[in-house]
């Protein structure tokens, strides 16, 4: 089976939720190359047409496997190789870009969405489609000493430490409402998730008291299912499917949009050392990279069987 990912290259990298989960569906025997678009919005997208062409012809894939609506728009043009489109969140979340996915969505054979509030932001009622999150490598994400992650990580055992979801400048995390919280808390330090390998993220979350996330929305927020894969504390707004993964988890917390709301669960979640239903959760919900890539590999096999 041949396959080509279809994802931006814009900042000069691929998300790792991609390059992990292409790695995984290479373990089950998956032949993957990946066509990389340089260029921002649709007609950005659209001028990558011809040599995404002359890429289809050279590598003869099965299928294509568009990440994000605007990929799958593009993909879409040529009628020849059936495409799974997967939808992450920002390509339905943001108004702008939802009506290019819903094309791409009537273009796809088959559509995956991260979370079920994607569908129904979407209002989607076309061809049959699956509810897929991103899966979590729980060989890379796993507890730690915090003590011992902190000293890898030259961080005082001693600093209380909340770690946002994102960058400070991504608009989405909502960064001034976390910072808002944090100023009425007490030498509490806030750390910005930017610039970090994948191994050091790890280690960042096991060095954190809690992981705080602000987001406006959100689809099936990754640093979340990371977060509870290290069995860390989190407090969140409701965004995305984040309710649904840490509800009943004991040292998580949802807070509305309001700074001393969300201040006060940091304060509950900083009594905590750890949580110890987080990684348990992950795999009950098969939210493992293993899980996640069986049932994108089953996927495939139904699809491109499919006349």
């Amino acid at each position: 089976m041949k396959v080509l990912v279809v994802c931006s290259f814009n900042r000069r990298r691929i998300a790792p939720f991609i390059t992990e989960q292409v790695e995984s569906l290479r373990k089950r025997g998956v032949v993957i190359d990946y066509y990389l678009i340089i260029g921002k919005g649709i007609f950005g997208y659209i001028r990558n047409y011809r040599s995404l062409k002359k890429k289809i012809s050279n590598f003869n894939p099965d299928l294509i496997h568009a990440h994000y609506g605007f990929s799958g728009l593009l993909a879409g043009f040529q009628r020849k190789i059936p495409i799974i489109t997967t939808y992450h969140g920002s390509d339905i979340n943001l108004w702008w870009i939802r009506p290019f996915s819903a094309i791409s969505a009537f273009l796809s054979r088959h559509n995956i969405f991260i979370s079920e509030g994607l569908v129904k932001k979407t209002l989607y009622k076309g061809k049959e489609y699956s509810i897929i999150p991103n899966g979590v490598d729980l060989n890379l994400f796993l507890p730690l000493n915090k003590n011992i992650a902190r000293k890898s990580l030259d961080i005082s055992e001693k600093e209380k430490i909340v770690l946002f979801s994102g960058s400070f400048n991504n608009k989405v995390k909502n960064h001034s409402l976390a910072q808002k919280s944090i100023d009425l808390l007490k030498k509490v330090k806030l750390l910005e998730l930017k610039r970090y390998s994948r191994e050091e993220v790890n280690l960042l979350l096991n060095a954190s008291d809690v992981i705080l996330m602000t987001s406006f929305h959100e689809g099936s927020p990754q640093i979340i299912k990371e977060a509870m894969s290290c069995n860390r504390p989190i407090v969140s707004t409701d965004v995305g499917d984040v309710n649904k993964l840490i509800g009943q988890v004991n040292g998580c917390y949802i807070a509305d949009s309001n700074p001393s709301v969300i201040a006060s669960k940091i304060i509950d979640a900083l009594k905590m050392e750890k949580t110890e239903d987080g990684r348990r959760r992950i795999i009950e919900f098969g939210l493992d990279l293993d899980s996640v890539s069986s049932k994108i590999f089953n996927l495939y096999n139904v699809v491109i069987k499919r006349p």
